[in-house]
Parts: structure tokens; C-alpha cells; sequence
């Protein structure tokens, strides 16, 4: 069998169904607690002295606050969008730290919707249950808009920039946060292509965008000021984490004598080819992208 016909069967294999993203985060909030106490549910930012390599919260709560300088809002009044906000980690976060700002998110999880405003009580933030490629924000509405590893559900595809171009006012920014290939899905070798495929089965992902393709559709749609920031390096401290996370929510189901779920089996998988495709340093990379209206 040829290569071309080894690509093409595994990426037919791949799907993410809008049912399936809802039963992954659906079953998926209890793993993720286990990730994150403040339920963060990304991965984090290492800075030498200011974070701790240990202690992973420290790490993804900076990745928060890197996400809110660079939306650089003003921080009162203004309108920010969490475009993919799971259960409002990342809202708590912003909403501790800047009191008069209002965050809105949105996910396609009616469970995170129930459970993350319940966190949100006597905070200026609100979550509902809507897809970010279909947004009930006004056109030109919001003062700023971010996305944490919540676009690649949908493949950052160019139709989700449109929608995120269309509710932000003139001048203000998007920022991203997420893995990006770093170069088309047709040249990636076997051993990445097969951890790709595995990832984007165990997280339910649609795929990762080519960071050169998403360059070029934010241009095209009109984006202006463009900054990509290769992070792989600030990010890799939290993701070594993987495997200790996922022997330590082993044990701990074992040792209570409780069965790990079907999508849970699949989280740990993907966030295991998580760890290995980053170990394709020519392949994947994470990358921060701040782009302005």
C-alpha cells in the first residue's frame, strides 16, 4: 500500500461531529479537573522565575494572563468573547483578576453552560450554549475575542475567523492560542501522521490548521497586524505533565475502585499523542496569534 493510500484512509477516518465535541466535553470536565484545579482546560506557559515548573496551574493561569495582554482591552466596561470557553477557567480567570470587565462564552455543552455559571455567580460573565461559527453577538460588538485550543474543533477553519471578524468593533483583537501544523497535512511523514490522526481522534478534533493557511485566510478576510509567536518552548514545560496526570488519575480511579469511561479512555489517549506530536518539532508547533480589526 502506498503512502498517499496510508494518508488518505486515516484522514477519512477522521471526524468531529458536532454531537461528538458536545460528549467529549460532556464526559471529558471530570478528567479535566484532574488537569486543572481552576479547570483550566489547555495547556500552560512557562516564564523562568514567575511560574513553576511544578505546580501546573501556575503555568496554565499564565497562559490566561498572556491571552489578556495581548487582547489589550480597556478594563472597564469593555465586551470580550470566549470563543470555545469550556467550563470558564479561563473567564475566572480574567474576571478575578479585572473586576469590571465582562467576559461572554460560548460552548456547544449544555453541561459546561450549567456547571460553569455556576462558577460565574456575582462575577460579570455569562456562558451560553452556542457555536462560535454562529454567534448571537451583534456585528462589530465586542471589544475583543479570544480562543484557547477551542478552534481546532472546527479545523481553524476560515469560516470560524469570519464569524470571530464580523461581532469584533473596529481595532480590537483576536488572539489564539492552539497547536498548528506547520505545514500541510499531505507532507506530514508516517509517525506524524499517525499521531495526528490519533490526537484528533481522542480529542474529537475536526484537524489543525496549516499556520501559514491561517495567516493567509486573516489576511484575505481582512485582519491586519498580524503576530505569530512560535511558543512551542514556553508551552512544552506543561505538557510534559501528560503522562504524570494520566498515571495519577489512574491510580486514583483504581484505588477507588471506580471504571474509567469510554470518552475518558480517549482523553488520556489524546492527550498521550498530544505529548508525542510535539515531539515533531518539524511537524506541530504552538503558536500565539494576535490579530486586529
Amino acid at each position: 500500500m502506498s503512502t498517499f493510500t496510508i494518508l488518505h484512509k486515516l484522514r477519512l477516518k477522521k471526524s468531529s461531529t458536532k454531537e461528538k465535541i458536545i460528549q467529549f466535553y460532556d464526559e471529558a470536565t471530570e478528567d479535566y479537573e484532574f488537569w486543572s484545579k481552576d479547570f483550566n482546560m489547555h495547556f500552560g506557559y512557562y516564564i523562568p522565575f514567575k511560574t513553576n515548573l511544578f505546580k501546573r496551574d501556575s503555568m496554565l493561569n499564565e497562559m490566561n494572563q498572556q491571552i489578556f495582554n495581548r487582547l489589550n482591552v480597556p478594563k472597564q466596561n469593555s465586551l470580550v468573547a470566549d470563543l470555545g470557553c469550556g467550563i470558564g477557567g479561563a473567564m475566572r480567570y480574567g474576571l478575578r483578576k479585572y473586576p469590571l470587565l465582562n467576559i461572554i462564552g460560548v460552548t456547544l455543552s449544555r453541561f459546561q453552560v450549567k456547571e460553569g455559571n455556576k462558577r460565574l455567580k456575582k462575577m460579570n460573565g455569562l456562558i451560553l450554549e452556542e457555536n462560535y461559527n454562529n454567534t448571537s453577538f451583534k456585528t462589530n460588538s465586542v471589544n475583543g475575542a479570544y480562543a484557547i485550543e477551542s478552534f481546532c474543533h472546527s479545523g481553524h477553519n476560515k469560516e470560524t475567523l469570519k464569524e470571530t471578524y464580523r461581532i469584533l468593533k473596529p481595532n480590537s483583537r483576536l488572539v489564539i492560542a492552539d497547536a498548528f501544523l506547520k505545514r500541510d497535512e499531505e507532507e506530514l511523514c508516517l509517525g506524524s501522521t499517525y499521531c495526528y490522526e490519533q490526537l484528533c481522534k481522542g480529542w474529537s478534533l475536526e484537524g489543525l490548521g496549516s499556520i501559514q493557511n491561517v495567516k493567509n485566510d486573516l489576511e484575505q478576510i481582512g485582519f491586519r497586524n498580524i503576530k505569530i509567536e512560535d511558543v512551542s518552548f514556553r508551552v512544552a514545560p506543561s505538557v510534559l505533565h501528560v503522562p504524570f496526570a494520566i498515571t495519577g488519575f489512574i491510580i486514583k480511579k483504581l484505588f477507588k475502585k471506580e471504571s474509567l469511561k469510554p470518552q475518558s479512555w480517549k482523553n488520556l489517549k489524546g492527550s498521550l499523542f498530544a505529548l508525542l506530536s510535539g515531539l515533531h518539532l518539524n511537524s506541530f508547533g504552538y503558536y500565539l496569534i494576535t490579530a486586529e480589526k
